[in-house]
């Protein structure tokens, strides 16, 4: 019955409330010291991901330990936001290798094909998981998912459950839009609208690159959207092969694949995260679940967690024990 009790966490000073507790680290928490190298993968559909490295320091004195970390950013995030570089830094601090790999679009160059990346675009994960191990040779690989990442995560772990790659033992979703339908509901709240205005900003260069390239697709009227329904209904789906914005989260919602999760994996995400339904807390299917962790705490909101004179938050830390607890040694 894998329901983790929720520790107590306390927010560092300033950090009140769930929209503080969002904002503040996104816009003045700064990550230095982690070295990159760059790598780009080119993708079964001719399209490519880029990819970057950091090395674990000190490495670890097994041969047999041949560890990687690889991290999945959110929404318009890429490898460089402060949660992945702050995990990247952690992980390596601990032996991990760190895979920090960037979705289509999102690492400073535009993808060739005409699509973007999506909430349930797993394929893209596959193939770097794929990489890591058959061209890199890790002997285990773990995944730390972000918010959208998140949801990639946990899917990527149950859509392929028992058939998942042996060297693959485990993953964490953090801040995880677990059911869309109903995430989507809570941003168009009064309330919330400034994030998804934010979000709609930042992808209006790559709408703009899209409909030069597909036929039918317009920027006419971008600026009158309010909400992501209605961005997805007119872009994400038909991008990418959605019957309409709901056939889209319907069917990418990680909800409906952590019962099939084989392979040890937690779900960390906070009461009063701002992005957050209820129904993105699946408590119910931990309880009777043999591999899937769910902990909720009732302050971090999205991706915030900081604690009050500790450099690593209190979600990266419990990333970097859990993986730990389940590492093959």
């Amino acid at each position: 019955m894998p329901l983790v009790e929720a520790r107590r966490y306390t927010p560092a000073p300033l950090h009140i409330g769930g929209h503080l507790q969002t904002i503040l680290p996104s816009a003045l928490r700064r990550v230095r010291g982690v070295t990159y190298r760059r790598e780009r993968l080119e993708l079964p559909d001719g399209d490519f991901v880029d990819m970057d490295w950091a090395s674990a320091v000190p490495k670890s004195p097994s041969p047999k330990a041949q560890r990687v970390v690889v991290l999945s950013h959110g929404l318009e995030g890429d490898s460089h936001r402060h949660y992945i570089l702050a995990l990247a830094k952690l992980f390596t601090r601990h032996g991990w290798d760190a895979l920090a790999w960037n979705c289509r679009s999102c690492s400073g160059e535009m993808n060739r094909l005409p699509r973007l990346y999506h909430h349930g675009a797993t394929e893209d994960l596959a193939s770097v998981v794929q990489f890591a191990i058959r061209q890199r040779k890790y002997t285990q690989v773990a995944l730390v998912g972000v918010s959208l990442g998140g949801n990639l995560t946990l899917k990527y772990l149950g859509e392929n459950g028992d058939a998942l790659p042996p060297e693959v033992i485990g993953g964490v979703g953090i801040s995880v839009p677990a059911d869309l339908v109903a995430g989507e509901e809570i941003l168009a709240l009064p309330d919330r609208r400034i994030y998804q205005q934010r979000f709609l900003k930042k992808l209006r260069p790559k709408v703009e690159v899209m409909a030069q390239r597909v036929p039918g697709l317009s920027l006419t009227g971008y600026d009158q959207i309010k909400r992501f329904r209605e961005f997805d209904d007119r872009y994400t789906a038909p991008l990418h092969g959605f019957a309409s914005a709901l056939d889209y989260y319907t069917r990418v919602s990680s909800n409906q694949f952590v019962e099939r999760i084989t392979r040890p994996a937690l779900l960390l995400s906070a009461r009063n995260d701002p992005f957050l339904a209820p129904s993105c807390f699946p408590e119910a299917i931990a309880l009777r679940h043999r591999s899937f962790y769910v902990e909720i705490t009732e302050q971090g909101g999205h991706v915030g967690f900081m604690q009050l004179a500790k450099e690593f938050s209190y979600s990266e830390l419990r990333a970097l024990e859990f993986i730990t607890s389940i590492e093959v040694t």
